[in-house]
């Protein structure tokens, strides 16, 4: 890897991840318009005004920028600023220093953290667990698709259909945590036969 092409590849896995972010907040905002007191296409107004809104704001901007071009030097020096901090390397993908003694099993970290963010539920949604790594300032940029990839691999089971407060979802039940993880079962020894 040459010189350039680290960070190079910083900023460009920023920017993509700083464009989803704004594309995801731009939605949330957007759909926060329908009105729940309302029905058919009432409903939606507000959804279309806060999508004409964003139009109205993109036209100004493009407008403002062509009628003074120095405006594009500020805007690009903070768009980049932005992706090389959104670019940086995930905490989980920092390698430990030798020497050190090896992290405790991955598999029940999660499940404790899923336990934790659970609370008294029998299922958690896995947007819910994503939004709390987020509060602690982990897993930022990320998708629930990849914190669904990231449990499967180690193993948890994720169901498609998990219902909290009546919406079903991509989740976790509490079932699936409080059975022996798989790590468990495989140290358990196996009695001998006391067959004659």
């Amino acid at each position: 890897m040459t010189r350039l092409a680290r960070p190079a590849d910083r900023i460009a896995t920023g920017t993509a991840r700083v464009a989803r972010r704004l594309a995801a907040r731009a939605a949330a905002w957007c759909a926060r318009g329908r009105r729940g007191d309302l029905t058919g296409w009432r409903a939606v107004l507000g959804i279309v005004a806060r999508i004409a809104l964003l139009g109205l704001g993109l036209y100004l901007l493009v407008r403002l920028v062509r009628a003074l071009p120095a405006l594009m030097w500020p805007l690009a020096a903070g768009w980049l600023a932005a992706a090389w901090r959104a670019g940086r390397a995930p905490a989980e993908a920092v390698e430990e220093p030798e020497g050190e003694a090896p992290a405790a099993d991955p598999r029940e970290a999660v499940r404790a953290l899923l336990l934790e963010v659970m609370g008294d539920a029998p299922a958690v949604h896995l947007r819910t667990v994503l939004e709390h790594l987020r509060e602690r300032g982990q897993w930022e940029g990320r998708k629930v698709s990849d914190l669904r990839a990231r449990l499967e691999r180690l193993e948890v089971p994720v169901h498609r259909g998990v219902k909290v407060g009546g919406v079903p979802t991509w989740g976790v039940r509490r079932r699936d945590l409080e059975a022996p993880s798989p790590a468990a079962v495989q140290e358990t020894p196996v009695a001998p036969s006391t067959a004659a």
